[in-house]
């Protein structure tokens, strides 16, 4: 029984849909084609599991490219520049369909001289040229160490990039509001602007609307960062306000007075740390 072609495998593997009817049937009742593959695709989801959708992979090195070309006998693929994924995988299709193509334009004489060849054993059918195995193994190792290099660099540069959360607080109840909780968190961005992030649980059957504020850790002062609007908001903190000295966040119930003082009455209020 012959075997699906390692190129066919790979590629495959690699979510090509290359595979006929007969294909497919073979695939179902050859627990060596069926092994094969399904290792393959194991490696491939492995690799790509470390990349982010979207991401757009850099073309290997020359040399990575020659060394490909020499292992799977691209004899002129050398003097190609080095190609991404996509026209790697073109290649090897290419290179797949290639050994049918000569054999359907070959002499009838040929066919004819070949006939009287004697057949393989069976041994011989069922195992494919570990030399082409061996190649193909090697291009998808290739590939899928590229996508790991070009995901890890892509994770590094996004893990940079994120904003650091540099202080948190736990928001805490006023008699007048029990049951309600919230939290309170600083996150500081490459550019040194701040962000105070709220989350309130509270009743809301409140009349006004609430407010969030910054108070200096005497009480004596104390600054408007804005409307919460819902259960979460995000609230930018002006530069120059010093956290040490305004730690204590706090959330308030507001008539709608035109008075823009502090209320007096607090939902929740906690201290930065």
């Amino acid at each position: 029984m012959s075997h699906l072609d390692p190129d066919q495998l790979t590629l495959l593997a690699l979510g090509e849909p290359v595979a006929s009817d007969a294909d497919t049937e073979h695939l179902t009742g050859c627990v060596a084609c069926a092994a094969e593959l399904a290792e393959l695709r194991r490696t491939a989801t492995i690799a790509r599991a470390t990349i982010a959708d979207g991401q757009v992979l850099e073309a290997p090195p020359a040399r990575v490219w020659a060394r490909i070309a020499e292992e799977i006998g691209m004899t002129d693929a050398s003097a190609s520049p080095p190609a991404p994924e996509s026209a790697l995988v073109g290649d090897i299709a290419a290179s797949q369909a290639a050994p049918i193509q000569a054999s359907a334009s070959a002499p009838a004489s040929a066919s004819s001289q070949a006939a009287s060849v004697p057949a393989p054993a069976a041994s011989a059918a069922a195992s494919p040229p570990r030399r082409r195995r061996a190649a193909v193994a090697w291009v998808l190792a290739a590939s899928l160490v590229l996508i790991s290099a070009v995901g890890a660099g892509a994770w590094l540069v996004n893990s940079s990039l994120r904003p650091t959360v540099v202080a948190g607080a736990e928001l805490e109840p006023f008699p007048a509001h029990p049951g309600a909780s919230g939290t309170a968190d600083v996150e500081a961005g490459r550019d040194g602007s701040r962000t105070l992030t709220v989350n309130l649980a509270a009743d809301d059957s409140d009349e006004g609307y609430r407010e969030v504020w910054l108070i200096r850790n005497d009480a004596a002062a104390l600054i408007s960062l804005g409307v919460l609007d819902g259960d979460s908001g995000s609230f930018v903190i002006p530069d120059g306000v010093d956290l040490d000295e305004y730690s204590i966040v706090d959330i308030s119930v507001e008539p709608v007075d035109g008075d823009p003082a502090h209320s007096g009455d607090s939902i929740v209020r906690g201290q930065l740390t």
